[in-house]
């Protein structure tokens, strides 16, 4: 059976799940992070993707991506991200080899809430696998940047970020409120869409993206995240 197409939009955001080969270790050390965050400096401009959350944990990462127009750029963006960082793992530890699965996994995403929620759930990856207790507890994630704990001079602010308040000190201090808030479903939705490479979205996100596209990527579970 052939695979089933990845739906990419342009200009609009999409959560983006890689594991390594065989959930294999990708950051072993601290320096492996910071080399895999210099590359993606690097070639989002390259690509002209937006950056608006991230989090690396040691065998898998998540990013939420914005192509431009040029929707090619998403893919092409992960493809070298992906080889870059397999040759500089192979030179460090004298191997030849997989580091990534072959495929990663995609999520386009509404905005108007859903943005801010996938976000939060990309930050969040730390405490919910026990290895940290709070997100800021953790140094490989964009969550200290939005709550003014670190600058990250290359991250690009969301809209849903941005509409949490007239200004910087009002939008960290209701994004900390938001991210430790009870969001069950949320998560729920926001992980079954990426792993079926489906919406993360409601109905009319669905109804939008048929018309877009020209045909229907249904999803099982539907419902807003909650503001």
């Amino acid at each position: 059976m052939p695979r089933k197409g990845r739906v990419v939009l342009p200009n609009y955001p999409h959560h983006i799940v890689q594991r390594g080969h065989n959930r294999q270790i990708i950051f072993p050390e601290a320096q492996d992070y910071r080399y895999y965050l210099d590359t993606l400096k690097e070639f989002k401009d390259a690509y002209n993707v937006k950056v608006f959350a991230f989090c690396l944990m040691t065998n898998h990462i998540h990013l939420v991506l914005q192509p431009s127009t040029n929707t090619r750029g998403l893919a092409q963006l992960m493809k070298r991200m992906a080889g870059r960082q397999t040759r500089y793992v192979d030179r460090l530890e004298g191997r030849r080899g997989t580091l990534w699965e072959s495929r990663y996994k995609s999520s386009p995403i509404q905005t108007d809430g859903y943005l801010l929620a996938c976000c939060r759930y990309v930050e969040l990856n730390p405490v919910r696998a026990n290895i940290a207790q709070r997100p800021e507890d953790y140094a490989w994630s964009s969550y200290n940047h939005k709550i003014g704990s670190a600058s990250i001079d290359w991250l690009d602010q969301d809209p849903d970020y941005m509409a949490l308040g007239d200004n910087q000190d009002e939008r960290q201090m209701r994004y900390r409120s938001y991210v430790v808030s009870d969001r069950a479903q949320d998560d729920i939705l926001i992980r079954e869409a990426v792993s079926r490479g489906q919406l993360t979205g409601d109905s009319r996100f669905v109804d939008e993206v048929e018309l877009m596209i020209g045909h229907r990527v249904e999803h099982r579970r539907q419902g807003r995240p909650k503001k």
